[in-house]
């Protein structure tokens, strides 16, 4: 079986293995599903791995599988396994139990071990390869008519998440209806946010560097949304003719824009930040007047990675209602293919080098 592999924590080591063939008895108590992959998203988090910033490779390992956005299809199914059959389409999962309470009851996004386990990224092979077994706990069933987009939900996971943690987290109001939202980004996670937010019927105001026109405006003013770039109006004036917003989704990568996003909120508004940011930026923040608007206006501002299982779940439902509300929209978000794993310069170019990808993509098989 071929695979993308790296040494961990060494720049620019990633290599195309030939390794064993997984098998399901790898998995115990006969719960192994062998699963053929037929495509893996890529993203900023591939990049940094490839660059040496972080990842460990599983116990036993000098090496980590890499690929985190997985897409494939059932083969071979152990005898305990009733859920999955061969021919099911499925995604799996990113993060693994550990051993806080948080992991026990399945929870394991909200973990509070300082060791975590994701495929892909950390202790764990990830899905950049021809097969992977694994326990149909980590399994979601994706409908043959969302076979084309499937790829695509690991990250809208993100969004699931951080959407259903706001109106959780407001339901300490008893009667709060968010009307306008924003979103900071128009990369893969800022453009599926404005899509998620769409579809719960919110106002959506969408911030992206780039002028019009180009595809992401396209794409968010398809779905009746509002496109505006942050070199022609800041975030403070949009927020004064098209804001308060009752939420505001961040997803740009880039820190100072937080503290902007916080002085868009309307009281009792909610702030998602889904960015990870690894650098060492500085910013001089007017901290008693951002403090005096939270207090006072009832403010939320709260972090969110990865997802469970159910948040995927959500997610297969969103795009069947996407499919139908706004046919083709989310095929349009798939920019870029590579074809094959024996490209994978190719992919780590294009992660370096596209400004135009909205979602990077390696085809590892085709049906």
């Amino acid at each position: 079986m071929k695979a993308i592999c790296i040494t961990p924590s060494e720049p620019h080591t990633a290599c195309l293995s030939e390794l064993p063939m997984p098998r399901i008895d790898e998995i115990s108590a006969g719960r192994g599903v062998l699963v053929q992959v037929l495509q893996v998203g890529v993203d900023g988090t591939d990049r940094e791995l490839y660059e040496g910033e972080y990842g460990a490779a599983p116990e036993g390992f000098d090496f980590l599988i890499i690929g985190h956005e997985s897409f494939g299809k059932v083969v071979e199914v152990g005898p305990s396994v009733k859920d999955l059959s061969p021919g099911d389409y499925v995604v799996a999962t990113v993060r693994r139990p550990g051993s806080s309470i948080y992991d026990q009851i399945g929870t394991y996004d909200m973990t509070t071990d300082d060791t975590y386990y994701e495929r892909g990224i950390n202790l764990l092979h990830g899905f950049l390869a021809e097969y992977y077994v694994e326990d149909p706990e980590y399994l979601v069933r994706v409908p043959a008519g969302l076979k084309h987009v499937g790829v695509l939900l690991e990250p809208m996971s993100v969004i699931e998440k951080g959407v259903e943690q706001a109106y959780e987290i407001q339901g300490r109001l008893k009667v709060w209806q968010p009307h306008r939202a924003a979103v900071m980004g128009a990369g893969t996670i800022g453009m599926l946010a404005a899509l998620g937010l769409r579809l719960r019927g919110l106002e959506v105001t969408s911030f992206a560097l780039t002028p019009k026109p180009n595809l992401p405006a396209s794409l968010i003013e398809e779905i009746g949304a509002r496109y505006l770039s942050t070199r022609e109006i800041s975030v403070a004036e949009a927020a004064e003719q098209y804001g308060p917003f009752d939420l505001i989704f961040e997803a740009t990568g880039y820190s100072p824009l937080v503290f902007e996003a916080a002085h868009a909120l309307a009281k009792n508004g909610v702030l998602i930040l889904s960015s990870i940011t690894g650098g060492s930026r500085r910013v001089e923040v007017e901290s008693d007047r951002l403090n005096l608007e939270f207090v006072l206006g009832n403010k939320v501002m709260f972090g969110t990675v990865n997802a469970h299982r159910g948040y995927f779940e959500s997610g297969v439902s969103d795009f069947a209602e996407a499919e139908v509300t706004w046919p083709g929209w989310l095929t349009r978000l798939l920019t870029h293919p590579i074809r094959g794993l024996i490209n994978y310069e190719e992919m780590f170019r294009a992660l370096a080098e596209a400004q135009d990808a909205i979602k990077i993509y390696v085809i590892v098989s085709e049906e």
